[in-house]
């Protein structure tokens, strides 16, 4: 049994998908106030519905019990609600899960996270760097997956790039290079690697072979559809500004995203 916590999210869905493809059983995490559609969506792929939440130890150890496998996406910038924060959830709530499966027998745990930048830190890198430091204590065997820029959310209109419109927005110069990647791969590696043990104890940055510049991006989508983008340039500058000025831990790990963007993203090799 595998338990995937954020099941409802982009990647969770498609790794609960993945897992009925290969008709692996699955346990699926779910809120009490999780959108019912979602979680009809998860029931119809065979997935063994626990409700409960990472600010509940005492659902996890239910949602825990009688899985040797664990896949955890969570994070509370894309789903943040009442109660939600980095702390809460991101940092305290993935250590209440950590805690928990490794209490209940937990064999395998498969983190998702993010690829960070030393230079450049800020609420959300330090929780998921937390989360890392207690996997590699807990005695579990785990993967830490530090995925790379999503194409699917960074080219997208909710940032500002819109290629309907012809309009496209680039934090920094954006001529520094990001090894972006689909959330489908990402979904993909997260299942491959409960089964690898060459993955067990370590942790991966992820990310496409090819690195694009965001300029390199959209000189793509022109050529494409013979269009010419209109692009909006945001300042480094505006960046660090907007960074130092957040009032709030979500407005500063998203002003640190957008910079570490503007600072390139490459994969390791």
């Amino acid at each position: 049994m595998v338990l995937i916590v954020g099941s409802t999210g982009l990647v969770g869905t498609e790794i609960c998908r993945l897992l009925a493809e290969q008709k692996t059983p699955f346990r699926a995490l779910v809120r009490h106030d999780s959108n019912p559609e979602k979680v009809n969506h998860l029931k119809s792929l065979g997935a063994d519905i626990a409700v409960g939440d990472l600010k509940d130890p005492a659902s996890l150890a239910a949602a825990c019990a009688g899985v040797e496998q664990v896949i955890s996406t969570t994070t509370s910038i894309l789903s943040m609600r009442e109660g939600d924060s980095i702390e809460t959830v991101d940092r305290q709530g993935q250590l209440n899960l950590v805690e928990t499966a490794k209490q209940t027998g937990v064999k395998r745990f498969v983190f998702i996270s993010f690829v960070q930048n030393q230079h450049n830190t800020f609420p959300l890198s330090d929780a998921k760097q937390a989360v890392e430091n207690a996997l590699a204590e807990s005695g579990m065997n785990w993967s830490s997956l530090q995925a790379n820029y999503f194409m699917e959310m960074w080219l997208s209109p909710a940032l500002g790039f819109s290629y309907p419109q012809n309009q496209a927005r680039i934090y920094g110069e954006g001529t520094n290079p990001i090894s972006w990647i689909s959330y489908k791969d990402m979904a993909q590696l997260a299942v491959t690697a409960l089964h690898n043990a060459y993955t067990d104890n370590r942790t991966y940055a992820i990310g496409g072979p090819t690195p694009l510049s965001p300029k390199e991006v959209v000189a793509i989508f022109e050529n494409t559809f013979g269009t010419v983008f209109t692009v909006e340039n945001v300042p480094e500058s505006a960046l660090h500004q907007q960074k130092e000025a957040a009032t709030n831990p979500f407005e500063a790990s998203f002003a640190g995203l957008m910079l570490q963007y503007a600072n390139g993203a490459v994969r390791a090799k």
